[in-house]
């Protein structure tokens, strides 16, 4: 069997053990050929493969990124580029198609799908808001690097006396802020999920500093957005392709916090040294698991589903069941890191 093999939207730690699982699983269990598509979906309009054999994988498990490049781009959102898609597939005799992406790279494998192409999906994203999996590839990287960031800030902080506002990703979801700031022992955590109210914020600094402590560390994720009406007005900002654009929300948030307190107030902005550097462990292993499964799914004649975790074990869902749909922080989680401030 001839597999393809993309990887979609941004890139992220994790990446390579899920290319390397599939290569491995593939040829060396089943015997099928696995051709790669370099930089997304727009590999495949255009046609650009990569054929991919085990001296492609050697010692690429520790390497952050993807061996086949990946860009932000959709089929589906392209006039034209469905029909080279079906082209390019039926050129290379591509039997099924294993899709290594996010929201938005999974949304577009559904649509592909759709056109009668056999389609198993892999759920990676340092957001960790794809529906239907405990998991996402390159989360728990992206967590650790947060995580040590406002551990190095807290001394820095406390030093000088500062509040320090620490802006990491996450448009939709909170994922990376709830749990590096539970982790590094943030006062304070912005998550989209959840309005904030400036007032609210800057009296509990004020009280905070008169009563016990002399500094702060206040985590925003880039999407925060603070309730309609309230007294800070803020409209999100994006850049040209619809991103937000990083340090935007944090610079406001530091603003106001200075003005409000008279607090020296300084903002750090992580923003791709979260995507970036050596996976952990668990994204290593996370991603070995869902290339594994994929492959076997794909060999069984399974299609149109995604690998994901659930409860410590890698289940297919129905790509038609996630396509589309955003996993939020759920109300517990925020709740631990109101109750830790």
């Amino acid at each position: 069997m001839r597999i393809g093999l993309l990887t979609g939207g941004g890139d992220c730690p994790g990446l390579n053990a899920a290319i390397r699982a599939v290569v491995k699983q593939g040829l060396g269990e089943y015997g099928h050929s696995i051709i790669g598509f370099r930089n997304g979906w727009k590999g495949v309009v255009d046609g650009d493969v990569m054929p991919l054999e085990r001296q492609h994988i050697r010692n690429v498990l520790p390497v952050g990124g993807t061996l086949l490049g990946t860009a932000r781009f959709h089929p589906n959102a392209n006039d034209g580029s469905m029909d080279a898609v079906l082209a390019t597939l039926e050129a290379e005799r591509i039997e099924a198609l294993i899709c290594i992406g996010g929201d938005g790279t999974l949304h577009a494998a559904s649509k592909v799908a759709e056109s009668g192409v056999k389609i198993v999906a892999i759920p990676k994203t340092i957001d960790n808001d794809v529906f239907g999996t405990d998991l996402s590839i390159g989360f728990h990287t992206a967590v650790n690097i947060a995580t040590e960031a406002i551990d190095r800030i807290h001394t820095t902080a406390e030093s000088h006396n500062r509040v320090m506002v620490v802006e990491v990703m996450g448009r939709h979801a909170g994922w990376i802020a709830v749990n590096a700031g539970i982790a590094g022992g943030a006062e304070i955590v912005l998550a989209p999920e959840e309005p904030f109210d400036m007032d609210k914020i800057t009296k509990f600094l004020k009280h905070r500093h008169r009563a016990h402590a002399n500094f702060s560390i206040v985590v925003v994720a880039e999407g925060a957005h603070a309730i309609p009406g309230s007294s800070m007005e803020y409209e999100v900002q994006l850049g040209k392709y619809g991103e937000i654009v990083a340090g935007a929300i944090g610079e406001r948030v530091a603003a106001e916090i200075a003005a409000r307190t008279g607090f020296d107030t300084r903002l750090t902005v992580l923003g791709h040294t979260q995507r970036g550097g050596i996976p952990t462990p668990t994204d290593r292993i996370l991603g070995s698991r869902f290339g594994v499964a994929a492959v076997d799914a794909i060999t069984r004649g399974e299609t149109n589903v995604m690998t994901a975790l659930r409860d410590d074990s890698v289940v297919l869902v129905p790509l038609s069941e996630v396509a589309g749909k955003v996993k939020h922080v759920p109300r517990e989680l925020l709740n631990v890191a109101h109750a830790l401030s």
